[in-house]
């Protein structure tokens, strides 16, 4: 159950995106880069269980089954419309849940509370309280987990009005760029005991981040 916040942005997500996510993924291909390249860093062992937050469609969940068939998958949105879209295209492959990623309990979502690899892609930057978000899935962790995150950066390698057109369109969807990321998941990774890492892909277009839990 969604508390008064929680669902007061569930509603707006579901305003933005009740007919966008019709074309969502066919759009979003030409913008959202970086997300095939974390698919590939995952990397988990057969057997592994992995959590996607904020998986709006289902595209990437779709994806990874593919890619790791060994492994289970999960997958969270706080938008019941995206979710919606997410189940047509992944039937019983992956169990979804309708959730906060700022604030939900796994045990009670999926019958299980810990994750080996949990990701985030182009999600933070639709969550207003996104750094909750990011403790939130370091909880669900397991030792040796990993939290793999990309999402867009500042565009400093590109011409400035490229990046300065890029925001404004962004706006439009609720879009704002974490620019402090990298500071994030260092703090993440120590309130953890573990290490994180952080590079800008594209000229600062995006960034990719992975916070790895100790044993």
């Amino acid at each position: 159950m969604l508390d008064t916040t929680s669902r007061s942005h569930a509603d707006l997500m579901d305003e933005t995106y009740r007919h966008q996510r019709i074309i969502y993924d066919l759009t979003r291909k030409y913008y959202l880069f970086g997300r095939d390249r974390l698919i590939a860093g995952l990397a988990p062992k057969p057997g592994s269980h992995v959590l996607e937050v904020a998986c709006g469609t289902g595209r990437n969940l779709h994806l990874a089954a593919r890619k790791y068939p060994e492994c289970a998958f999960y997958g969270l949105d706080i938008s019941a419309k995206m979710l919606a879209t997410a189940s047509d295209k992944l039937g019983s492959r992956v169990q979804l849940a309708q959730a906060d990623a700022c604030d939900f309990n796994s045990s009670a979502l999926f019958h299980r509370p810990r994750f080996d690899r949990i990701f985030i892609s182009y999600g933070i930057s639709m969550i207003p309280a996104w750094k909750s978000a990011l403790r939130m899935a370091c909880r669900q962790l397991s030792p040796g987990g990993q939290l793999h995150v990309v999402d867009f950066s500042d565009q400093s390698g590109l011409p400035r009005p490229f990046g300065r057109a890029l925001h404004r369109w962004l706006a439009k969807f609720h879009v704002s760029p974490r620019l402090e990321l990298k500071q994030a998941l260092s703090a993440c990774a120590s309130g953890i005991g573990g290490i994180s890492q952080h590079q800008d892909l594209y000229r600062g277009y995006a960034q990719y981040g992975v916070i790895s839990k100790p044993y």
